[in-house]
């Protein structure tokens, strides 16, 4: 199988993990040759309930009972897909009323590129500096970090960056500006959030100069930060919202929304944005499941509780500091080779972790929401077993 997938399979990097996975469950997967890894990852953010939730399984076999794939996005009515859109819309404000369901949070973005152009007239986008939106080429046209797009220019024009938490970069939105676009909380950047009412001051800039808001919730949306979505927090309602992730509980699936005013635009000319499977069915049945469980239940509350958990107990030397909120924190540790050893040498504990895409001090906890406390004491012990052995070591 490994010699397989080396050779059959499309590689990222050099070096991927690796594990050979034979089953998942709640808060562990577990590898071929039986061993339980307890999951502080949660698949990037992507499986909210843990793995093969019963009630997701339950959603999922029941529509692939019924039908499937069977047109595609937008052209048959299908229950699945209407009832999330419509249950989505029940838990958000007024203005976020028409969901388009895509099949990644990537191409997500790109369909919100392309609304706030055709709504506004206007090309120019502003992104924050060391954003990540995805990999696809309107969305790597946001990222800041060039090393990262540089062998793939050129890429889509009229992209200029701010500093995000940055009151003084206010002054480049302009009537020039489509839209600006901002994770909620910085990601790959380092689990940044925004201070001092930044995003409250963006949203009214932007109100003032005609551009729109997208907010990108990719990550810390579906409760991950004690909120359905994490712009509650911070008194800041975007004109697009863009999810993804942990949407549908680890299927493929991503979403943005927006006014019925905005949305329209996407129909002149005639299908301005078009995908053969959003919508599907049976990972709409999926999400539904997912956002129902999510809010009827009380994970968003408990993410806070496990919050301070964490926080209490992973008090070490060489943490330097926690960052994020809720169940979408970051270790940041005091060098980058720290961080790298903790996450290698967790695998081999049984307990998995991993990096973030900018910030390599960084190590990420977002497990999933339905973490037990016991199994966050358990993760948090082996956590600092590991950093007592490192620290006895020179590492610098």
């Amino acid at each position: 199988m490994e010699k397989d997938y080396y050779k059959y399979q499309a590689q990222t990097s050099p070096y991927p993990l690796g594990m050979q996975v034979s089953r998942a469950s709640g808060s562990y997967i577990y590898d071929t040759n039986g061993q339980a890894h307890l999951d502080f990852v949660a698949g990037v953010s992507a499986c909210s309930l843990g793995h093969c939730h019963p009630k997701v399984v339950k959603a999922i076999t029941h529509q692939a009972k019924q039908y499937m794939h069977v047109m595609v996005y937008g052209e048959y009515i299908q229950a699945p897909a209407v009832a999330y859109s419509k249950y989505l819309a029940s838990l958000l404000p007024k203005t976020l009323e028409v969901t388009y369901l895509v099949n990644s949070g990537t191409e997500a973005i790109e369909g919100a590129l392309k609304l706030a152009r055709r709504f506004t007239g206007r090309s120019e986008i502003l992104a924050a500096k060391n954003a990540y939106h995805g990999n696809t080429m309107g969305s790597l046209s946001l990222m800041g970090l060039e090393e990262r797009k540089a062998s793939f220019r050129p890429l889509i024009p009229d992209v200029g960056y701010i500093q995000f938490n940055s009151e003084e970069d206010l002054k480049y939105i302009t009537t020039k500006t489509a839209a600006v676009i901002l994770e909620t909380i910085q990601g790959g950047a380092g689990f940044i959030e925004p201070n001092n009412n930044y995003l409250e001051k963006v949203r009214k800039k932007c109100t003032a100069v005609g551009a729109l808001l997208i907010l990108d919730e990719i990550q810390p949306g579906f409760g991950r930060t004690g909120k359905l979505f994490a712009f509650e927090h911070y008194n800041c309602v975007p004109d697009i919202l863009v999810m993804g992730k942990g949407m549908a509980s680890g299927l493929p699936v991503g979403a943005f929304t927006a006014s019925q005013e905005i949305m329209a635009t996407l129909m002149n000319p005639k299908m301005g944005h078009i995908t053969t499977f959003g919508g599907n069915p049976v990972i709409a049945a999926a999400a539904l499941a997912t956002l129902k469980e999510i809010t009827e239940s009380q994970l968003m509350a408990q993410s806070l509780e496990k919050e301070i958990l964490f926080k209490s107990l992973l008090v070490h030397p060489l943490i330097k500091e926690i960052r994020g909120k809720g169940l979408m924190l970051a270790l940041l540790m005091k060098n980058d080779q720290i961080a790298n050893e903790l996450v290698l040498k967790a695998k081999a504990e049984g307990l998995i972790l991993f990096w973030l895409l900018f910030e390599n001090r960084a190590v990420r906890i977002t497990p999933p929401l339905t973490i037990s406390e016991r199994e966050i004491k358990e993760g948090c012990t082996k956590i600092l077993k590991i950093l007592d052995a490192l620290n006895g070591q020179t590492v610098n």
